[in-house]
């Protein structure tokens, strides 16, 4: 194998990939490493910030050594990375608190000083404030991590992307591609730059961010720590939803993919032209390639993949997650219980930080098995949520979400979804679409391959509605009743300890 070869680095929540792809663009070789969780008595979810970078380094080493290939034969580095989640480092490099995740909540006092601003502040972001932005995150870290401010010559502020580049450049790249960016809360979607007021309201210094540049810029050159023989491009960044939207080839309007990991994001590619929601979604870019912008509308929610590592981790319901397709097959099927995982609140389209989890409608006859079915199904109406707010934003009939992530291959939920979002799901049978985004983004910046090539032939398992209209109906009411009692609860929790 003479290559050349595109690296791919997915660092994800759980982990960091690293994916080795040939000069047409198949992918030859993978290797992973896990990170820990760090949650504390609060409920705050961490990261240790060297270890996505000691892992970047570890699994790329890795990967060259399953391929058996010459690493001076890589011709360019792509990264694709968990959105949202916050660092704070010092010049040298050096963290200054662990990583604020994606999912964590902790900044949600914070933000209600902003509250009197949350249109302002989503007119010019396009996102609904809310502490899982990292604008809320940042203040967080400033407010809670640093005694005297005054006393850092210099303070960084960025996302993973940004601390990636930063480190594996050795500190003479302090760069962000603008799909990440504009995931901030603190970029402005009319100028493609970081908002002067914006980083008012939130007391940022515009100093401590990165400069923003092209998804496919030429971000630096790095060495991977001397893994590599000679300095090589990082040729591409972007946030791991955005990565995943371009390797799944929706690069026209009305487009949408569905991303399925630890959370899940569902995004539509909406063009050329800014559009704001007005159903509760998100409006960010899709990705800024040569200077051209294109647009997306996003929902998120924070427990996809997640609930099924629950069952399993804190339940102890499961062994492993692929029993919970069997369980569920085998369960009631008229049991009508509903498990909403609201456990750090509603996100979109309800954006309700303070609403807690629920199980309702149980039987005496729910068991393990109905449990494990509405945990499954769970997955399905929330992303289900999205998909028909994001047809009534665009004014555009789905007919089509092709899918992806690890849920993927459960075929009770990929089922279910087809069902209950009443559209034909397509499960991608090419795996890893966040770092395929990357990769074949930096491949095509570099020469080494031609767009019109990669993305001519994909496969896909469909998956076809088949439940009628009654039985739709019964069960999305099912489901809309278990949100109001959340809300509701919400609302008399609040009035107690008023």
């Amino acid at each position: 194998m003479a290559g050349p070869y595109i690296l791919g680095i997915d660092q994800s929540t759980q982990g960091t990939k690293a994916i080795l792809f040939d000069e047409k663009g198949n992918l030859i070789a993978r290797a992973d490493r896990r990170h820990e969780q760090l949650i504390n008595e609060k409920g705050y979810i961490s990261h240790n910030p060297m270890d996505l970078y000691w892992n970047t380094l570890a699994s790329s080493g890795d990967v060259i050594r399953k391929a058996g290939i010459d690493p001076g034969q890589i011709a360019a580095i792509g990264i694709s990375n968990q959105r949202e989640t916050t660092l704070m480092w010092d010049e040298n490099g050096n963290p200054l608190d662990n990583a604020v995740v994606w999912q964590c909540s902790r900044a949600s006092e914070v933000i209600e000083q902003f509250r009197i601003l949350e249109d302002e502040i989503r007119q010019i972001s396009g996102l609904v404030l809310s502490p899982y932005y990292p604008a809320g995150k940042m203040r967080w870290l400033l407010d809670h991590a640093l005694s005297d401010l005054e006393k850092m010559p210099k303070i960084h502020l960025g996302t993973v992307d940004s601390w990636l580049v930063y480190k594996l450049t050795g500190g003479k790249e302090f760069k962000t591609d603008a799909s990440n960016a504009s995931r901030t809360q603190l970029f402005d979607l009319q100028t493609g730059n970081w908002s002067p007021r914006l980083c008012e309201i939130f007391g940022i210094n515009p100093d401590w961010l990165p400069r923003i540049v092209d998804s496919n810029a030429l971000f630096g050159y790095t060495d991977l720590d001397g893994l590599l023989p000679g300095p090589v491009a990082i040729h591409a960044v972007m946030g791991d939803s955005h990565a995943a939207l371009y390797g799944q080839g929706c690069h026209e309007k009305g487009q949408v993919k569905t991303t399925m990991g630890t959370g899940s994001s569902i995004m539509m590619n909406i063009g050329d032209t800014c559009t704001m929601s007005k159903r509760g979604l998100s409006t960010s870019l899709a990705w800024r390639i040569d200077g051209v912008t294109e647009y997306a509308f996003e929902g998120n929610i924070n427990y996809a993949g997640a609930v099924i590592s629950w069952l399993q981790d804190d339940l102890g319901l499961v062994r492993d997650a692929k029993e919970t397709e069997e369980l569920a097959r085998s369960a009631n099927p008229l049991d009508e219980t509903i498990f909403v995982p609201a456990f750090s609140g509603l996100s979109a389209p309800y954006w309700d930080e303070k609403a807690r989890g629920m199980i309702c409608n149980m039987s005496r006859t729910t068991g393990r098995k109905e449990i494990v079915k509405a945990a499954l199904e769970s997955i399905a109406y929330q992303i289900t949520d999205i998909l028909n707010a994001m047809a009534s934003d665009s004014a555009l009939a789905l007919r089509e979400v092709k899918v992806d992530g690890g849920p993927t291959k459960n075929r009770y939920l990929m089922e279910f979804l087809s069902n209950i979002a009443h559209t034909n799901v397509l499960v991608s049978c090419q795996e890893e679409l966040s770092a395929i985004g990357a990769a074949y983004l930096a491949g095509i910046s570099c020469g080494v391959y031609h767009k019109e090539d990669l993305f001519a032939m994909r496969d896909y398992q469909v998956y076809t509605p088949v439940m009628d209209m009654t039985e739709w109906k019964k069960r999305m009411d099912r489901w809309y009743d278990a949100i109001e009692r959340i809300q509701k609860e919400k609302k008399e929790r609040q009035t107690l300890t008023c």
